[in-house]
């Protein structure tokens, strides 16, 4: 198996899915936090009349546990999907990976790359709502833009799972926003460089004199 290098995370996908998860997890830690000091509360008065929090019932308790539980779940679900976003080099391709779509690249599709920043590919004025909310806080950002000869995949399937900011125009192309831009461009030059070099042709070994000629010419 082919050993990959260092894992580069892509920080839109971060930035977007830090969004979400601290709510989720907000969302469970309230709800059970809330039926356990109503539950709390009717142990402890005994009279009911005495309990200044509504009853709630061992059902409902249970549904609202329920629904805590499944917001923990998708908490690190979250987590997970977060540091499954990234891209790796390998001897002969890199690859790209999101949290619904894995595809590697091979080094002979990819022209020479350029560097752009963020804001200048993608001028946040140009966007509203929430991708102008994803976009703003990456806009400084430098960005590498891989050229390549052809998609790996369809672009309408690339267009399924990627997010619109991999894409800034019609032209084969990935836009890569990475956490080290500089040491991902470093390794995928010399990498790419290594896949270019033919291989070493392994030395002849010289041949070997005997003993017997060797001892033939000393006589002459």
């Amino acid at each position: 198996m082919a050993k990959g290098g260092r894992k580069y995370r892509l920080i839109l996908y971060q930035h977007i899915l830090d969004r979400w998860w601290p709510v989720t997890l907000t969302l469970a830690l309230i709800i059970a936090l809330n039926v356990g000091a109503l539950w709390g509360a009717q142990w402890y008065f005994v009279e009911p009349a005495q309990n200044p929090l509504p009853v709630l019932s061992d059902q409902g308790g249970y549904i609202l546990l329920g629904v805590s539980g499944f917001a923990l779940i998708l908490t690190f679900v979250l987590l997970l999907m977060r540091r499954g976003a990234y891209v790796q080099l390998f001897d002969s391709y890199l690859r790209l990976a999101t949290p619904f779509l894995r595809v590697n690249i091979s080094f002979k599709r990819i022209h020479p790359t350029t560097t752009a920043q963020v804001a200048t590919l993608f001028p946040p004025s140009k966007y509203k709502g929430w991708q102008r909310d994803v976009l703003e806080p990456v806009a400084g950002e430098t960005a590498l833009v891989i050229h390549l000869t052809g998609y790996p995949l369809p672009r309408a399937a690339l267009n399924l799972f990627l997010s619109t900011f991999f894409f800034f125009d019609k032209t084969p192309h990935f836009v890569l926003i990475v956490d080290d831009w500089m040491n991902f461009s470093i390794e995928l030059d010399s990498r790419r460089m290594g896949a270019k070099a033919p291989p070493r042709q392994p030395s002849k070994p010289k041949p070997r004199l005997r003993s017997g000629l060797l001892d033939d010419l000393t006589r002459k």
